[in-house]
């Protein structure tokens, strides 16, 4: 299944029906799971393990050296699970020393056209980044993500499960699950309401999330040891999983932009 004038190292490692090829190149200390597809013109360095039944796409970088002034050529990693997509120029880095040696994707994920993924990232899975979306480094992505095209997000920024980002969207902190974001930089608009909905949550779980957002991330001051937000917690899990990510939050979270006297 390897073409010709496809340059496969003799030191990488692919499973016997993975498909490469014309004038694809994958180097030493690569590892490609079954049933996927490698592109002309890719570019795989190693370490890095691809998973199974992934696609990757013409002129896609992966495993490459981070861009990070710290990497002094240590043998750090990239890894990627099983039915990844990964579009035309996409470009996924390893990760570094000083943050824990890999940069890791999880399974299902869709990463389309001119995407970049910084080292020491962790991406979860189900998760679409469309055109143009970039990660600094050391950017965690929670399961269910969607980015619009062209977000950007700040280093060491987090975006909770099932968070969705606008076109052009630019998050300098971290953004709530469930939440939508929009503008430059960007604020929180809201619940994801649409998406959840799609996803099969019921109506009284979007309810108390929204309650939850306008106490927790629209109002000033509210705590969440307040009777309110724990009758919530312990009514919801997702509303319970909402509050555990601004507890957690190093960075602090994405608020609306809206002072209120509520």
């Amino acid at each position: 299944m390897i073409h010709p004038l496809a340059q496969v190292s003799p030191e990488a490692s692919l499973a016997d029906d993975v498909k490469v090829d014309a004038f694809a190149v994958i180097g030493p200390n690569v590892k490609i799971g079954k049933g996927s597809w490698i592109a002309s013109h890719a570019v795989i360095a190693g370490p890095c393990t691809i998973g199974e039944h992934c696609q990757i796409y013409p002129f896609v970088s992966l495993g490459q050296p981070p861009q990070d002034l710290s990497y002094k050529d240590e043998p750090t990693e990239l890894v990627i699970g099983n039915h990844n997509i990964i579009r035309e120029s996409a470009t996924l880095h390893r990760g570094t020393v000083r943050g824990g040696g890999v940069t890791r994707v999880g399974d299902h994920n869709l990463i389309m056209a001119y995407c970049h993924i910084a080292h020491d990232c962790k991406i979860g899975s189900h998760v679409i980044f469309a055109n143009n979306a970039s990660l600094a480094g050391h950017v965690h992505i929670e399961d269910g993500v969607t980015l619009g095209g062209f977000t950007l997000v700040h280093q060491f920024c987090r975006v909770g499960a099932h968070g969705y980002t606008s076109m052009g969207a630019a998050l300098n902190r971290d953004l709530t699950p469930f939440t939508l974001a929009t503008g430059n930089y960007a604020r929180a608009i809201g619940i994801n309401k649409v998406g959840l909905q799609r996803r099969g949550i019921a109506a009284d779980v979007i309810q108390g999330l929204e309650k939850v957002f306008r106490l927790l991330v629209h109002r000033r001051g509210h705590r969440t040891d307040e009777p309110e937000v724990i009758e919530l917690r312990g009514r919801y899990g997702e509303v319970d999983r909402f509050v555990e990510f601004i507890e957690g939050s190093k960075r602090s979270i994405i608020r609306t932009g809206r002072a209120t006297a509520e």
